[in-house]
């Protein structure tokens, strides 16, 4: 039978590939990754001094069918991504004390999701967007019996996509459009009315190199 086929997704296994691969912090210089890597013309554009720094909390929820990823639609109204699929997340407040402390923090104001029922396991090398910011998503595991609730200005909805869909190189496409007469290429995983594509995708597949490729 194929690997990918008896590979198991559950939350567990989602810990330990986490603790063994990721559970250092990422050095501010590294800048492996990022919307440059599939548009290496443009790295001095976006990899650059003045980014802004930002956390996104990857929610991998450990139900016994398998382990699912909470995303977020963002709302029209936002001034950056807005109406894209989106980790919750946002830019790090001086206030915070920690990317962690930031990505949990946004994750509780934007749909409700509490400490209370996540583990933070470890954080992933920083992701540099070409909207000008470096982010830094913290992995998770959820903890089953919560209750979201939506913040009607920032999210308009709170979904679970199977783990195992998003870390399969398959619905992992690489899509270009033109903007400001420059073709910018990205990664897209359309998952059934959802369009996951630009910087929630690249960390999606960030994620799958370091764990599961």
């Amino acid at each position: 039978m194929d690997a990918a086929v008896t590979r198991s997704f559950s939350a567990e296994d989602f810990r330990r590939r986490a603790r063994g691969a990721a559970s250092a912090p990422a050095a501010k210089d590294d800048d492996d990754f990022g919307d440059h890597r599939l548009n290496p013309d443009m790295r001095d554009q976006i990899v650059r001094p003045g980014l802004r720094d930002a956390a996104v909390l990857i929610p991998v929820v450990d139900h016994d069918e398998g382990a699912t990823v909470i995303l977020t639609q963002r709302t029209q109204t936002m001034r950056s991504h807005s109406g894209q699929i989106a980790f919750p997340g946002g830019k790090i407040d001086p206030e915070d004390a920690s990317p962690e402390h930031a990505a949990l923090r946004e994750a509780d104001e934007e749909i409700g999701l509490t400490d209370a029922h996540v583990d933070v396991i470890g954080r992933l090398p920083d992701y540099v967007s070409g909207s000008g910011f470096r982010i830094a998503p913290v992995l998770s595991v959820v903890r089953p019996g919560f209750d979201l609730t939506i913040n009607p200005h920032e999210v308009d909805a709170a979904f679970e996509v199977p783990l195992a869909f998003l870390m399969d190189p398959a619905n992992h496409r690489q899509q270009s459009r033109v903007w400001n007469k420059r073709e910018r290429f990205f990664y897209e995983m359309p998952f059934g009315e959802r369009y996951i594509w630009g910087v929630t995708a690249g960390i999606i597949r960030q994620l799958y190199e370091r764990l599961y490729a």
